[in-house]
Order: structure tokens, then sequence, then C-alpha cells
């Protein structure tokens, strides 16, 4: 719609770093975990994983978490005497969150109850930006309306905190200042409800930490629409109850009304057609890529290798070079 993958992850940082400031955490790493958490994604987001996934099912699988870590440790070259960009543990376990079954070049980090704070604020900044962003493409694509809006609580509860001052506000306006008092109403709950947490049960250490099964009333994590989610386990960082469960009514909304509208579908439809298309063409015909792609067989084996070519491409991209090929009339 009107964001991308880009956009998406420059408003994970913001409101991670908002929320790693305000709990007293490391903000480097909390940004860094924000800023790598889609580096894996393909084109068209959760719909082209879907299909690169089906794609390689008998080569492992496909996850755009362990996806993001192979970029980070192995795709990048940026330096001379090793692959990837060399990031610390932490860094590279809260990109990684859950992964597939397929080989890896590095040690993969340990699984734990609890990843570190830090991962666990990334997490769910990256639901509250979904959520917000969401909200803001839906009714500015005129997909989702605001009467509709109006039967979930924390709509409602967002626009009874402005309603005074936005009375005579243009409904743009009114509109776009409503969904940003809702993003703050869950930033803010999930400072305070997390800080409750800290301070009433404090972790002696990040191993007492790792090993704690988590406070009642948390939600698994959650990796935006259509994800297969984290491990399950209860978190430390998280929201009120009464939040929590308005959070989850405007998610059930989205995604009955907007996630599911027909013309949504449609570019599902037409994203699966793209992803699939180019990697069937590509297994067919490996000449058709380009040379360093080809030269990573022997290493990755063909499937992987096409693989990461594709999830590599920005939507645009993939459009472009599926015209290409499939388009007789389009230029070589």
């Amino acid at each position: 719609m009107f964001r991308t993958r880009l956009t998406h992850s420059l408003e994970v940082a913001q409101v991670a770093r908002t929320i790693a400031r305000a709990l007293g955490l490391h903000g480097h790493l909390t940004e860094a975990i924000a800023m790598g958490h889609d580096l894996g994604h393909t084109p068209f987001g959760h719909a082209g994983e879907a299909v690169l996934d089906r794609c390689m099912e008998e080569h492992g699988g496909f996850d755009h978490n362990r996806q993001s870590l192979r970029v980070v440790d192995l795709l990048e070259n940026r330096y001379p005497d090793w692959s990837g960009l060399n990031l610390t543990a932490e860094t590279r376990e809260g990109i990684l969150k859950h992964g597939a079954d397929w080989p890896h070049p590095l040690p993969l980090p340990p699984f734990h109850p609890q990843r570190t704070l830090e991962a666990q604020v990334a997490d769910h900044a990256d639901e509250i930006a979904y959520v917000h962003h969401d909200l803001d493409d839906g009714l500015r694509s005129g997909l989702i309306s605001i009467a509709l809006l109006e039967k979930t609580t924390l709509w409602k509860t967002a626009r009874a905190l402005l309603a005074d001052r936005d009375a005579e506000m243009p409904e743009p306006v009114s509109r776009s200042r409503t969904i940003g008092a809702l993003g703050n109403a869950l930033i803010s709950d999930l400072i305070a409800e997390t800080s409750r947490r800290l301070a009433e049960n404090p972790p002696a250490s990040l191993a007492d930490l790792r090993q704690r099964r988590g406070s009642r009333g948390v939600g698994q994590e959650v990796d935006g629409p259509g994800s297969r989610g984290g491990p399950g386990s209860a978190q430390t960082v998280g929201f009120s109850p009464e939040i929590e469960h308005g959070k989850r009514e405007l998610k059930s909304f989205l995604s009955a009304n907007f996630y599911r509208h027909p013309d949504v579908l449609r570019r599902v439809r037409k994203a699966e057609w793209i992803v699939g298309d180019l990697f069937r063409t590509y297994r067919d015909d490996p000449g058709l890529l380009p040379a360093d792609v080809r030269a990573r067989f022997a290493r990755e084996g063909e499937p992987r290798a096409v693989a990461d070519y594709i999830a590599g491409m920005t939507d645009r991209f993939a459009m472009d070079e599926h015209r290409k090929l499939f388009d007789p009339h389009a230029p070589i």
C-alpha cells in the first residue's frame, strides 16, 4: 500500500528507541535489532514469504527472520577477511527470533524462554508500527472506514482523548491525530506495564531473565500480519491486560476488514504469481540469473542461492523482472 519495508523499519526503530530510552535499556542494541529485523523479507511482504517457503519446501523452507540473519552473517560483503557484518551475539539473537530447518554458515544463537529485553522491545515495536501504519494505509486507501473502526475499543478511546480539541479539524487531520493517539496509548502502556513488572520482580542477571517464563497476561510474540508468530512463551515486556485485549480486538478488525479485503487479496494473488514465476523460471534457466548469483551455486546450492536473490528484491524490482521475462513487449 503506502508503506514499504524501509519506511516500516524506520518506524519500528523510532518506536523501539522511544521505549528503550524510557525503560533505561541499551538504545543502540534495540535500534540495531529493529533496523535489521526485516532485512530478509521477500518482495510483497508475508505474501511473498509464503510462496518462497512453499518453493523451498524440499530444501529447508524459507523464513524471513532466518533470512535476515543470513543477510547480516553471510550475504553482506563489507570486509576483506570475512563475510557478513560481524554483529554482536545479542544483535544476532534479536534478529533471528525463530528459524527454519536449513543450514547456516555460523552457529545459531541458542534458544531461551526469553530473549534480551531489547529484543522483546523491538518485537513489540514491530507490532505497534504494523497496527499504526496499517490503520493509516487502510483509511487513506478507503478500504476501511472510521464508522467501522468506531466499534473497536482502542479507536474509541483514542477518539475520546482528542474529542474536544479535534471537533473542528478537517477529517484527514483528525484521523491522523487519532491514529497517533492510539499509537501513543500502546507505547505508553507498554512502558508502564513493563516498568511495573521489572520493579515487582527485577531480574538478577541476563541469565536469570533468559530462563524466566514471563509474566501473566502477556500475549505471544507477533511478527506482523500473516506471520507464524514467536515461540509463544510469555515475555517480560508486554502490555497491560486491558490494552492487550484492545490490541487483539483491533488486529482482528484489521484482519477481517483490511487484510482480507478483495482489493488486498487481489494484490496478494498477483504477488504470489510474481514470486512463484520468478523462482520457477530461474530454476528452469539459471542462465537468466546474474553471474554473482550463479557463482554461489556450489557453496549454497542452487535453490538457496535463487531464494537469496529473490528475497533481496524490492517489490518494484521484482515486478520489473517479471515483466521483462513474461511480457513480450517489455524492453529487455
